[in-house]
């Protein structure tokens, strides 16, 4: 009877395992996965072969290696395989079974490694090398932000942060000291050279006087004395450059700073001068200097007057240079062109402008004035028609301004007294003898009305 229960008992759990390992597969068979694509491209057997081992594998793996159940023993068909590929490609659920412990703690790893190399960010190997030294010299994080200068700006939290994670950070300190000794000798000679003094090195620093003046040999002096406290990058000129600027703040042992006045009001300028008595001020007259005084006074005023007198030579100078007196117009001068060095007068009713040359003659050479280069040989023609009214006609390639107005070659335009005629960047005052160009009007008018 025990053997009869035995045998049974086993082949109860024969069935209900070929149950267990039938009933995914049939329950995932009849699944086919949809996909959005417009166009699909069928896989071959060997993709098929290959995409299923792979995902098989990956199973096999998150279950804890256990390899699932078969119906048969026999090998599947292709039909078979690319019913398998694509049970295996149905989303799974978590199985229960927890992970290795080596693959959680590689897992740990590759998510904490992100945050170090990020933390790194903008602290430099060479402001970690900067901070290490300043800290060690004063002990002062508050100081160390006050006074030293590194690459970029940090807050005195940025730079706490920094100095804890160099001390309790293996990886961040292990980082920053791999990269602080690729550093180049001269770079870290140069930031050794920014170190700040130490209260120690001060002290020392202090007893030197200050009305006495210490060469380069004292300070050279004071370091072979105390090797033990001055940093030993510190060199005989640092040290003179750091006491003239103790010096100059009055930090010196020999140097006393005068305490203000004790009470609420600090006494100033103002209240100074109204504290003033002025009777009891002394009169202190100097004869001599009052003597010479009135002398300068007298030579002073003597000048002046001769100036006064020789003024009206110096205006027919200033005027024989600038053209800028007053015209004294005759019986026969119709109006006057004046510039800054010449003027010209005109005396016929039609007069030619330009540049005079050697073949060409005109009436009036403008290269007297000054550069006239850019002037045409025959520039402009000055008229005066019958009823008194003078017109300036451009014959020329550049154009005449007359007022600031531009007249073209081949244009008239009519001049006023005291028209301003631009040719060429020289400038000419147009002036019409009023009196003369009177009587002509007046002739004519006589002739129009006979």
């Amino acid at each position: 009877m025990a053997s009869g229960a035995t045998s049974r008992s086993e082949d109860e759990e024969s069935l209900a395992g070929q149950k267990r390992g039938s009933a995914p597969t049939s329950g995932t068979v009849p699944k086919r996965r949809s996909s959005s694509r417009f166009i699909k491209r069928k896989k071959f057997d060997d993709e098929l072969v290959e995409s299923s081992l792979a995902k098989s594998s990956s199973r096999a793996k998150g279950a804890g290696g256990a390899e699932p159940a078969r119906c048969s023993g026999s090998e599947p068909s292709s039909g078979e395989k690319k019913k398998v590929s694509k049970s295996v490609a149905a989303p799974v659920a978590p199985s229960p079974v927890p992970p290795h412990p080596g693959l959680a703690k590689r897992v740990k790893k590759s998510k904490q490694a992100p945050p170090v190399t990020k933390d790194l960010g903008r602290w430099k190997p060479a402001d970690d090398l900067l901070l290490i030294n300043a800290v060690l010299q004063t002990n002062d994080l508050t100081s160390v932000h006050l006074g030293v200068k590194f690459s970029c700006r940090f807050n005195l939290r940025e730079i706490q942060e920094r100095w804890y994670a160099l001390l309790y950070d293996p990886v961040i300190s292990k980082l920053a000291c791999q990269a602080m000794r690729q550093l180049h000798p001269e770079a870290i000679a140069a930031i050794q050279s920014k170190v700040l003094f130490s209260k120690a090195e001060e002290q020392l620093l202090t007893k030197v006087g200050s009305s006495s003046q210490p060469t380069l040999d004292t300070f050279q002096e004071l370091l072979h004395k105390h090797p033990d406290v001055f940093y030993p990058a510190r060199t005989a000129k640092a040290l003179q450059l750091h006491w003239q600027l103790m010096k100059q703040y009055y930090l010196l042992d020999d140097q006393t700073v005068q305490p203000l006045p004790k009470g609420d009001q600090v006494l100033n300028f103002s209240d100074a001068e109204d504290a003033l008595d002025d009777n009891k001020l002394k009169d202190m007259r100097d004869e001599v200097l009052e003597h010479e005084l009135t002398v300068a006074d007298r030579r002073q005023k003597r000048e002046i007057r001769q100036l006064e007198q020789e003024l009206h030579k110096w205006q027919v100078l200033v005027d024989s240079i600038t053209g800028m007196s007053s015209p004294d117009f005759d019986s026969q001068t119709l109006a006057v062109l004046r510039g800054r060095m010449v003027r010209y007068l005109m005396r016929s009713r039609e007069i030619t402008l330009g540049r005079a040359t050697k073949d060409n003659q005109i009436d009036v050479d403008l290269a007297l004035e000054g550069p006239a280069w850019k002037i045409s040989r025959k520039q402009g023609v000055i008229k005066l028609k019958n009823n008194g009214d003078f017109f300036i006609a451009n014959e020329g390639r550049r154009p005449i301004y007359i007022d600031g107005r531009p007249v073209l070659g081949g244009n008239k335009w009519k001049l006023n007294n005291n028209s301003v005629v631009e040719i060429a960047s020289l400038r000419f005052v147009f002036l019409i003898n009023q009196d003369l160009i009177a009587l002509i009007k007046a002739e004519a008018a006589k002739l129009a009305q006979q």
